[in-house]
């Protein structure tokens, strides 16, 4: 399981959830980075998971091909972010 669903997951976040935070990344990163913030993790493990997200990005797609989402959305979002 990707380590990004796997600490979500822990933390009881259903897969519902997980999968509309993961579509809400793909069409508007800062949506999703506000949705994450109300899953209720405590702030050390958002900590945690933003650390594993920064520091091994390739975790995303991987995500996002086990959710069965489209990744190229999430490639373009952060294409947005960016400029």
């Amino acid at each position: 399981m990707n380590p990004i669903i796997a600490i979500l997951q822990e933390h009881n976040v259903s897969n519902e959830q997980v999968t509309s935070l993961f579509e809400a990344f793909s069409e508007n990163p800062m949506l999703a980075m506000a949705q994450i913030q109300t899953l209720g993790i405590a702030p050390e493990k958002l900590q945690q998971l933003m650390a594993v997200v920064m520091t091994q990005p390739h975790l995303i797609k991987e995500a996002t091909d086990e959710l069965g989402l489209d990744f190229e959305k999430v490639k373009e979002a952060k294409e947005k972010l960016n400029q």
